[in-house]
């Protein structure tokens, strides 16, 4: 059996004024889907004594995407909502599990993230193109790997 290794490596990215923007909404989107998704599965165990999972706040950000008083959500690629959910359903199962306390809000002054997959991204040699974005990132690979 052979066994495939994964591979992380850091970038420093130079953006510019109009791509600082969108990706200081892009951090925004996904930390308020990380929230969004935490107080409904808060309320969702303590009113409705009932567990959701991500299949369950994935349905429901969709729906969440359609309302009239959320648009901005749909200005970002979708990938980095749904990651964010995912995310918070692994800090739940690492909870359950009791590797870690329960999962918090995430908060504005902290450091900012928001996560890509494969597919969503493409990195040529010094430039990183995002998802839904024309316009690359100007940027360098680091030395080493994380």
């Amino acid at each position: 059996m052979k066994l495939q290794q994964k591979r992380a490596y850091k970038y420093r990215c130079y953006p510019t004024d109009e791509q600082k923007t969108i990706l200081a909404r892009t951090f925004g989107c996904a930390r308020y889907i990380y929230n969004w998704g935490l107080r409904l599965r808060i309320n969702a165990y303590y009113k409705d004594n009932k567990r959701l999972y991500y299949s369950d706040t994935s349905a429901l950000l969709t729906e969440l995407k359609k309302q009239d008083d959320h648009p901005w959500l749909n200005e970002v690629s979708c990938v980095p909502t749904q990651q964010a959910l995912r995310h918070l359903d692994k800090a739940f199962r690492n909870f359950f599990e009791g590797r870690t306390k329960y999962p918090t809000f995430k908060k504005k002054r902290n450091q900012q993230s928001a996560e890509y997959i494969t597919s969503a991204f493409q990195w040529n040699n010094t430039q990183l193109t995002l998802a839904q974005r024309q316009q690359a990132l100007d940027g360098h690979r680091h030395q080493g790997r994380c």
